[in-house]
């Protein structure tokens, strides 16, 4: 079953919505410019709240936290990640390939890239660059629309068809861009990707969640 990553977060009751609803990674996003951007501090004690009511348990990957980047320096990044209680750190600049795929980086096995690539050719050649294997069974890389000016965000969908045959060789592909209740399980059905990523696509406002966008989207996602 695709696993369904909810981005964007800046409330702890839009944040538990998502994980009753079945959401299976937290977005947290940590660049001042971006309309959902929180602060260190408020994602730390947001997260330990939503450890207290979700401990660990049978679920393997449930609830997983990842903070999103864009071109903060592995060793700040990794600094933010450990203080606040992330799992995660998803790079959504322009970031080195070494940031997640040389062991000397603080943020090896601990780090996914996003990629916006324009063609195919494009895709492959961020894949062979990119891809990481973060600790578990977590995504390898994401697929974002390409964008002129913004790190993500855009609301914009992407072509599904390169993320298709990416998706198609390579296991641990997170699907973003464009993506909402209405066209997600179309999106799953063509991608097959391993997991999907939504932030604008189930609000009401940047960083304020509609709760039945959440789980209306989680569930449609889960049905394919």
């Amino acid at each position: 079953m695709v696993k369904v990553k909810i981005c964007g977060l800046t409330r702890f009751e839009d944040a538990l919505v998502a994980l009753q609803a079945g959401a299976d990674y937290l977005g947290f996003i940590f660049y001042p410019p971006s309309p959902r951007a929180i602060t260190p501090e408020a994602a730390a004690s947001l997260i330990t709240h939503l450890r207290a009511a979700f401990p660990p348990g049978p679920w393997p990957l449930a609830p997983r936290f990842v903070g999103v980047f864009v071109n903060e320096p592995p060793a700040a990044a990794a600094a933010i990640l450990d203080g606040c209680g992330l799992d995660l750190a998803q790079l959504s600049g322009d970031e080195p390939a070494a940031d997640v795929t040389d062991p000397a980086s603080p943020l090896f096995v601990r780090a996914y890239k996003a990629l916006r690539p324009r063609t195919p050719d494009e895709a492959e050649a961020g894949a062979a660059r990119f891809a990481a294997s973060p600790g578990g069974d977590g995504p390898c890389l994401l697929l974002d629309t390409p964008h002129g000016r913004l790190y993500g965000g855009t609301g914009e969908t992407g072509d599904w068809g390169i993320a298709a045959a990416l998706a198609a060789r390579l296991p641990g592909l997170m699907l973003a861009g464009g993506l909402t209740p209405a066209n997600v399980a179309a999106a799953v059905a063509a991608v097959r990707p391993f997991a999907v990523d939504v932030a604008g696509g189930v609000e009401r406002a940047p960083g304020l969640k509609d709760a039945d966008r959440v789980r209306a989207f989680i569930a449609n996602a889960k049905a394919g």
